[in-house]
């Protein structure tokens, strides 16, 4: 006859899973853990740590509901209210981690992890200032914590301070040499201030200790990109696709690379992955058909809208007039600053201003999809130039202020939207510009050219240079893309940086030139001095990053032979 088991004991169980959890054998310490809160449903010191294996397993919904319970058993315990709110933080319920976290922090006021806890929520919540605050605290205190460390220059950078979440990000790794996690994010603060060289090694060091870390395959590819080595860049991003092949950014980026290079077909397949990107807003319902060039549209209403920058809407505005040879009846929904311009526009029976109620349609396709739609190649962009005009009205409005100036006339701009994500590339300051008619030597050669800005948002750095300089500043008093046009029209030669603006000069056909960096927007191609999207205008590139001299330097030499021609 067998011996009968002795008596659960409960002390010796907790001992024996302690022991195994120390030793990483989790299941096994689960199990155990699991009789004991069957013998004791109140255990706290069971609750807490069968919660902390089942978070360190990942089942962070089973170490909630653990967690929750102990701070029940014992409210007065910090460490409960504690692993509740990292669980909560976990299953991305930030606004009730903070709420456990400040109660711990009442209870310890002085526990520097539960206050590097609270941080990084805070940081979750996109409250950088709070949270830097906070981790302020705990390196005060615990100057090696490398992770406080770390995200403090998750803050910094937050906060818009690159070069401060560098020095961060510089100080964790003197602790910890090549910490994925700081080479990564020291890969991110590179890429903010335009050192990408720097980035690629910082992601490829991330790499090394994190072969599956898919934020630092996507930077290395941006990193790649913005230094011209596209095929590279592809390749990275496809190591993302590999292990998680929806991953909308990845796929974006890639589009982006092969347009670059040429590869319209896949890459207009893949640029329609833009609205599944983190940073876009889901693709709005508008409560019809999505089409995208699927079937015919003859005899049917399409609204064509607009759901980028300004020039986008311009450069494709061009697939209008082609929808409506093949029998669409088109309503153009567009920025309102652009309608004026639009309503001029072949093919369009109705141009409505973003926000207004358009007219009834049967269908709908976003302007950045019509490449796709219409298959496009790239030796077969439509570019029946000028498919856009100004106003005679506009025109008519602006010549006695225009056309007293000595010819040639030419049109300036030289920044775009500072909130774009390339703005510290492809705008330039005024001052570099103003070396065209600065220059003694370059300013005779261009004697008697008149310079007329049309820049509409001025950059505090650039009104004092504007206003001691010999030019017409018109930008402040230009409307809308109306009175844009119309100042175009008068002048001789448009002289532009990557902006809308040099999409509308473009698109009506006016002598353009274009000033780009070392690595550009897709549209104008890699190299050669034309873009098939406006075949007339003139592209004058970086031959190195952030070389802008060398391109103003080209600019006046080319400038004074079109003063001499036109002369």
């Amino acid at each position: 006859m067998s011996a009968r088991p002795g008596p659960f004991d409960l002390a010796q169980s907790m001992n024996e899973a302690m022991s195994l959890q120390r030793a990483g054998r989790l299941r096994e310490a689960e199990k155990i853990y699991a009789r004991v809160l069957k013998a004791a449903p109140d255990h706290f010191g069971a609750l807490s740590l069968l919660g902390a294996v089942k978070a360190r397993l990942g089942h962070f919904g089973e170490a909630q509901r653990l967690f929750s319970a102990a701070t029940k058993v014992n409210p007065q315990a910090p460490e409960a209210w504690s692993n509740l709110g990292q669980a909560l933080h976990a299953l991305k319920r930030a606004p009730e981690a903070l709420q456990c976290l400040d109660k711990a922090r009442a209870l310890a006021p002085d526990d520097i992890e539960v206050i590097n806890q609270r941080a990084n929520v805070l940081l979750t919540l996109d409250r950088p200032r709070e949270a830097f605050t906070e981790f302020a605290l705990v390196l005060a205190r615990a100057p090696t914590y490398v992770e406080a460390r770390i995200n403090s220059g998750l803050a910094q950078a937050t906060l818009g301070f690159p070069e401060l979440a560098l020095a961060e990000f510089d100080r964790a790794l003197a602790l910890v040499p090549n910490h994925p996690m700081a080479q990564f994010n020291r890969g991110v603060a590179l890429m903010k201030l335009g050192r990408y060289a720097e980035a690629l090694t910082a992601n490829e060091r991330a790499l090394a200790g994190a072969p599956d870390h898919i934020g630092a395959w996507l930077n290395r590819g941006r990193a790649l990109a913005q230094l011209n080595r596209n095929p590279e860049a592809i390749v990275s991003y496809g190591k993302v696709t590999a292990i998680r092949k929806d991953h909308a950014d990845a796929l974006f980026n890639e589009a982006i690379a092969l347009l670059t290079l040429g590869q319209y077909r896949p890459g207009f397949e893949k640029y329609e992955w833009r609205w599944r990107r983190s940073s876009m807003p889901a693709q709005p319902s508008r409560g019809r058909p999505l089409w995208r060039g699927e079937y015919p549209l003859a005899r049917k209403t399409v609204l064509v809208h607009a759901e980028q920058g300004l020039g986008d809407t311009i450069q494709f505005a061009r697939y209008v007039p082609m929808l409506a040879a093949g029998g669409a009846k088109i309503v153009l929904e567009v920025q309102a600053e652009l309608r004026r311009l639009m309503v001029r526009i072949s093919g369009a029976d109705a141009v409505v201003a973003r926000g207004e109620t358009p007219p009834p349609f049967d269908v709908h396709c976003p302007l950045g999809s019509l490449p796709l739609a219409f298959k496009t190649e790239s030796d077969t962009v439509p570019a029946p130039m000028p498919y856009l005009s100004a106003d005679p009205a506009q025109v008519a409005k602006w010549s006695p202020r225009i056309e007293q100036l000595a010819r040639p006339r030419v049109a300036i701009t030289w920044a775009g939207n500072p909130n774009h994500d390339n703005d510290r590339n492809r705008s330039m300051a005024f001052a570099t510009l103003a070396r065209l008619f600065r220059s003694t030597d370059v300013a005779q050669a261009i004697a008697p050219a008149s310079f007329v800005s049309i820049q509409r948002d001025l950059r505090v750095d650039d009104q004092a240079p504007l206003a001691t300089a010999s030019v017409t500043h018109v930008g402040g008093e230009l409307d809308d893309f109306s009175d844009t046009a119309a100042v175009l029209a008068l002048c001789d030669l448009v002289i532009a940086v990557d902006t809308a603006v040099a999409h509308l000069a473009g698109a009506m056909g006016r002598p353009l030139w274009v000033l780009l960096p070392f690595a550009p927007d897709w549209r104008w191609t890699l190299d050669g001095q034309n873009s098939p999207w406006y075949p007339a205008a003139r592209l004058f590139r970086q031959r190195s990053e952030g070389d802008w001299d060398g391109v103003i330097e080209r600019v006046g030499t080319a400038l004074a032979d079109f003063t001499r021609r036109a002369a």
